[in-house]
């Protein structure tokens, strides 16, 4: 009889056990969402602290570009973010969110070292096709106007400000008047690596020389091509 209770009160003692380790390996997930990544699939011990999954929430979706940070300092918070090329026809929106505040060294495809900055977007519509980890395409608007006269950019050169003889310091161009080249110096407002905006000096409509070569001088006769 002793022996039937001592046997007992052993199988009791390790179903408390193995109801304590039950309870130990319950995990609450912090978040909802899927499971996304299981790094530990063997059943085995881990020590606490070690990742075994990891989880994510698509509705919550954030956007992680990296720029160079001659680029980056450019980039505010609240900035549109255009994204193109994910798969789809449609252009998607985000918004700036973040700027980290600190640059790491990347090797570009030449083997050349760059300075590059994280800058986190948020997409404005939440329902889109969409994953971790997907690769997009992205524009961001620095600057923009409404009605801006526009000129490209292989039709402005650097010159000599009217104020200053000594440095190239403006910027000008050349417009076809009356069968003649004119040097025009021009002021722009910003601009981008194919056109740039206008605040002066050349009006709508008017014709300008791309590609100004050193035979082109202030007053030469000049004829479309």
């Amino acid at each position: 009889m002793a022996a039937t209770l001592s046997r007992i009160a052993s199988v009791k003692a390790e179903l408390a056990k193995l109801a304590d380790e039950a309870a130990r390996a319950e995990i609450h997930a912090p978040i909802d969402g899927y499971v996304l990544r299981v790094l530990e699939e063997s059943a085995r011990y881990v020590e606490e602290g070690n990742p075994i999954l990891e989880l994510g929430n698509p509705s919550q979706l954030e956007i992680v570009v990296d720029l160079l940070s001659t680029d980056a300092v450019k980039v505010k918070p609240g900035a549109t973010v255009l994204i193109e090329h994910w798969g789809g026809q449609e252009i998607l929106n985000a918004k700036v969110r973040y700027v980290e505040p600190s640059a790491f060294t990347k090797i570009s495809a030449l083997g050349v070292e760059e300075q590059r900055v994280n800058v986190i977007a948020d997409f404005v519509d939440t329902s889109i096709p969409l994953g971790d980890g997907y690769r997009v395409e992205v524009r961001i608007v620095i600057w923009e106007g409404q009605d801006v006269l526009l000129i490209p950019l292989s039709a402005i050169f650097r010159c000599n400000s009217v104020n200053y003889d000594s440095a190239l310091d403006a910027w000008c161009t050349f417009v076809v008047e009356d069968g003649r080249a004119r040097k025009r110096q021009v002021k722009i407002r910003q601009r981008s690596n194919f056109e740039a905006a206008l605040e002066e000096g050349v009006g709508e409509g008017e014709v300008v020389i791309l590609h100004p070569t050193e035979q082109i001088k202030d007053g030469k006769r000049v004829a479309p091509r």
